[in-house]
């Protein structure tokens, strides 16, 4: 019955979580963005106590249920364990290891010093919620958005506006490549040896391993009924049980229950620790037996990625739009400019907070409506979002990245707060403006410019048929990108964003 428990809870947290990264509705986030505030790192770097008590209380009456139930990086790892021994037909392919001590505590080290030191890009690598998310936003929300566009294709041609297509693209190449390289490293140690990375590199792990240690309940033998056959140890995916010496290693059980199911003799229970007993030999206070269907486990949160993959193998993509004008010339794509310093997002107050906070989970990006959001490619804030305004530019009125980020590194804010902060600066570049190249009037920027910065001048003051440039007011301006997003000048526009190492109100 634990066993059963500890699995519907474990779907509901990987489903949902999961869903926060491949929702672009903000339906989602609305009812269940709580839960990227229930992991660990991000709790620690927005220093939410509750949050951080409610863990560390779970975890020294449970063990390391948070690892097993709440992570969606060790469920993800068991999916794919669970695939891999039915694949294989080998449900007890594991056995005892002793632990990498100062592989563990290695990492762990540095990853206190990267936190204190604010080296972001090793604190996101090592965070096991800003991996997954990264895996979540780069491989399973472009299936769910070719699904989703798919299914407003057969929809547009029933005369139905159910559903509406979405943007499908590749954000950040330098961060889908890392990833790809982690997915893969992560997915072959699962497929191999179950839980190994969470006993051997992730921090979070390591951390709670610690305070499991001291966990009121516990797996324990009863020496009298252990024939030492060791189906236990077989089937432990932390490989943490010694069945020949019946010891558990606390630190690395992740409180799966899977032991006591393949115990066929009862010798193995989960209980509080009676004050007093050794803990390999301590008695229960209630003998717990289960008896499950070996399936349940692994069909069940198998049944999410099959979806996903079916969605890939099914959806096609409509056919490319042709960027033309009036259907004579085509129109080049624009290229991002140089800025000395990257634009954050409204609520980030500026780069170093954004620096200090951020675990680079994506979900920031995965929300934005506008495509602004992109990873960066700097090694001071990888895999961080900045913004740049190809694509579109950062509405007023849209406040979504700030209503979903876990840490605080973009705090929450309304668009009355949204409209009175300045995020960056623009640069009027003339040579680009087709005024000055083309000899063309565009008011573009002027016209688009939702705080009203930028007026048009004669170019000769002189002369009132001269044509008109614009004048910029930076008192004014919120740097939203409006501007540089709506300049027809390519390859790059004549106006540009120039971030603002600190934000503040206009």
């Amino acid at each position: 019955m634990l066993r059963k428990i500890r699995i519907a809870f474990a779907i509901f947290f990987f489903t949902l979580i999961t869903l926060l990264f491949l929702d672009f509705t903000g339906t989602i986030h609305l009812w269940f963005g709580w839960m990227a505030k229930t992991q660990l790192i991000p709790a620690i770097l927005a220093a939410n106590i509750a949050v951080l008590v409610t863990i560390t209380i779970l975890t020294l009456l449970f063990g390391r249920i948070y690892c097993s139930v709440i992570c969606p990086l060790g469920v993800f790892q068991d999916s794919i364990s669970n695939i891999s021994g039915k694949r294989k037909k080998k449900k007890n392919r594991f056995r005892f290891s002793s632990e990498k001590l100062w592989l563990r505590y290695g990492v762990l080290g540095l990853f206190i010093v990267a936190i204190i030191l604010s080296i972001s890009s090793v604190v996101s690598l090592l965070d096991p919620y800003g991996t997954f998310g990264r895996i979540a936003a780069n491989f399973f929300a472009p299936i769910y958005r070719l699904g989703n566009n798919l299914l407003a294709l057969f929809a547009e041609r029933a005369d139905s506006y159910a559903f509406y297509s979405t943007e499908v693209w590749v954000k950040g190449w330098t961060t889908f490549g890392v990833t790809a390289i982690i997915f893969i490293a992560i997915s072959i140690l699962a497929w191999r040896n179950g839980r190994s990375y969470c006993n051997t590199i992730c921090p979070v792990g390591t951390l709670l391993g610690l305070l499991s240690k001291f966990s009121l309940f516990r797996l324990a033998f009863d020496a009298d009924k252990c024939t030492k056959c060791k189906a236990c140890e077989r089937s432990c995916k932390s490989s943490c049980i010694d069945a020949k010496t019946m010891n558990i290693d606390y630190s690395r059980c992740v409180t799966c229950f899977n032991c006591i199911e393949k115990c066929k003799f009862g010798a193995l229970s989960y209980a509080p620790v009676k004050i007093g007993k050794k803990q390999n030999t301590t008695e229960p206070v209630v003998a717990i037996e289960e008896k499950e269907n070996d399936a349940v486990e692994g069909v069940s949160r198998r049944n999410l990625l099959t979806i996903l993959g079916a969605m890939a193998i099914t959806s096609t993509i409509k056919a490319q739009k042709l960027h033309v004008d009036g259907g004579l010339a085509e129109i080049e794509d624009k290229k991002i400019p140089n800025r000395k310093t990257p634009i954050v997002p409204p609520g980030a107050l500026g780069a170093q907070n954004m620096k200090r906070h951020c675990t680079a989970c994506q979900l920031c990006v995965s929300a934005c409506p506008n495509n602004v959001l992109r990873p960066s490619n700097k090694l001071a804030t990888f895999m961080q979002p900045e913004m740049s305004f190809e694509r579109g530019y950062c509405r007023p009125e849209c406040t979504e990245c700030s209503q979903v980020c876990p840490t605080h590194a973009i705090r929450k804010i309304t668009p009355a707060d949204k409209s009175a902060i300045s995020i960056g600066t623009p640069i009027w570049i003339k040579d680009n403006c087709i005024v000055n190249r083309d000899d063309v009037q565009c008011d573009n920027c002027a016209h688009h410019c939702p705080t009203g910065a930028i007026t048009l001048l004669e170019r000769n003051p002189d002369d009132k048929d001269s044509l008109k440039i614009p004048i910029i007011d930076k008192e004014r301006c919120i740097g939203c990108g409006a501007c540089e997003y709506q300049c027809p000048a390519r390859p790059f526009s004549a106006i540009y964003v120039e971030g603002n190492v600190r934000h503040h109100s206009i």
